[in-house]
């Protein structure tokens, strides 16, 4: 959760393992477009010797749609390149690095960003330098301002662009939420919780003090938009090539073919909570376009008929809409096409009939001067499911709409159990342990192994 080790197969592939992705119109650049993929989940900041990096053999790649197919109409591809300095040591550093070339640096990535559009293939930057990641006071003094700073690039095209760790932004109580579906400020309720005498709690961050990497990309409205069809569709991908021959040890391998997607990533939580586990590593490997053979899931979701049997008499309403067989129109609109104009007042993101998971974002919605953490369900247009912003509670709003929150947008004679407007696992941005920044790429300065934030 959103997408951390969402599926058997990827699960073992971290490197190709996308987590969370974001498409928000840039509040203090408010005529461009910033764009997270986020991969390698779970990182222990004191992750020695060998610390977390891209994988050199994945071409990751976010992808938007511009005409409301499902299809990628821009791509922009990141390759990322390993340099070893020193053949001799098994050290990742030599002494403290001060900045992007220091020599004590032992092991450096260099990534190049390529377009692909209808006019051709662009490239955009070659050599581009990550920042290392985070190991603590005396390898990486001053990281924010000597390193993380540095490694903001600007591209041929006046983009911005970052590549490298930063702290996880994406909040969320899986400790409890994946036993037996407990939510903590609600476990008195639960079933199995409340017959074991359990009370209600606030809720417990599994990823606070965690770090990700990030490929973050800051590029001009005009660039990436039809300009008759304001709202654009994103997700990213990871690919493979489909051979690979293992080499004999100190030689690289040998890897060949056509690239074949291993990973995917719009909305946050689908093939997570959704889509089955017998097709989760298939789901990983088809295009958005394809999602109509898993519209059924979205339309009927198993979580929806799992909470009035967790919680016993606290969604009667929701029990009762499960058991009519009704598809959720609702979630399918949130989920797979968009919102219609005409069920939120003054608002849309509807790219179109073509089922797809794809963030859907609005750019012609500016970014809010009061931020709202619920998005569209809190009265903010310009969050989540407009796009998504790195500080939305994407798990609170997802949870309220399938327990029929949203349903009166389908049917207004129907009244949503009073507990679903209130789900939460019961945490907000300040559980983090550290703040998002205010400007590009928006994702905070990643937690060093040495300190304890906590402490």
């Amino acid at each position: 959760m959103s997408s951390h080790r969402e599926a058997p197969e990827i699960a073992k592939d971290p490197v190709a393992d996308s987590t969370d992705v974001y498409a928000f119109v840039s509040p203090d650049a408010p005529t461009t477009l910033t764009l997270i993929a986020n991969y390698v989940p779970l990182q222990e900041p004191a992750g020695g010797p060998n610390f977390y990096e891209f994988g050199s053999d994945v071409l990751y790649e976010i992808n938007i749609d511009t005409q409301g197919k499902a299809e990628p109409d821009i791509t922009y591809q990141f390759r990322f390149t390993t340099v070893i300095t020193d053949q001799t040591t098994f050290l990742y550093n030599t002494g403290p690095i001060t900045s992007l070339t220091s020599t004590n640096w032992n092991r450096k990535q260099f990534y190049s960003v390529t377009r692909v559009d209808s006019s051709g293939t662009h490239k955009l930057g070659t050599g581009l330098a990550c920042p290392p990641c985070n190991i603590g006071p005396l390898s990486t003094p001053d990281y924010a301002t000597a390193l993380a700073a540095p490694a903001l690039h600007t591209l041929s095209d006046g983009s911005l662009v970052f590549a490298g760790q930063r702290a996880e932004g994406f909040y969320v109580d899986l400790g409890s939420i994946f036993d037996l579906g407990n939510l903590r400020p609600f476990q008195n309720l639960q079933v199995f919780a409340k017959a074991l005498g359990f009370k209600a709690a606030p809720g417990v961050n599994a990823t606070k003090l965690l770090n990700v990497h990030s490929i973050a990309l800051q590029v001009p409205i005009t660039n990436v938009t039809d300009p008759t069809r304001p709202v654009i569709g994103v997700w990213t991908t990871a690919s493979r090539q489909r051979g690979g021959i293992f080499s004999d040890a100190g030689e690289p391998d040998f890897r060949f073919g056509p690239y074949q997607q291993v990973s995917r990533l719009g909305n946050p939580l689908v093939n997570e909570v959704i889509i089955p586990m017998s097709k989760k590593d298939y789901w990983n490997t088809q295009p958005p376009h394809n999602d109509k053979q898993f519209a059924t899931y979205v339309a009927h979701p198993e979580l929806a008929a799992l909470l009035p049997v967790l919680y016993p008499g606290v969604f009667p309403n929701l029990a009762a809409l499960v058991s009519a067989g009704t598809a959720r129109a609702d979630l399918e609109a949130i989920l797979l096409t968009g919102i219609p104009s005409g069920i939120v007042p003054g608002f849309t993101n509807f790219t179109g009939s073509v089922q797809a998971d794809m963030l859907r974002l609005n750019t012609s919605i500016p970014p809010s001067n009061s931020p709202n953490i619920l998005g569209l369900i809190g009265g903010d247009p310009a969050g989540f499911p407009n796009g998504r912003r790195v500080f939305d509670d994407v798990v609170s709003v997802e949870l309220r709409a399938v327990a029929g929150a949203t349903w009166p947008l389908i049917d207004k004679t129907y009244t949503p159990d009073a507990a679903a407007g209130e789900l939460t696992d019961g945490l907000t941005p300040s559980s983090l342990g550290t703040p998002y920044l205010d400007t590009f790429p928006y994702l905070g300065v990643p937690f060093d192994g040495y300190d304890d934030p906590s402490s």
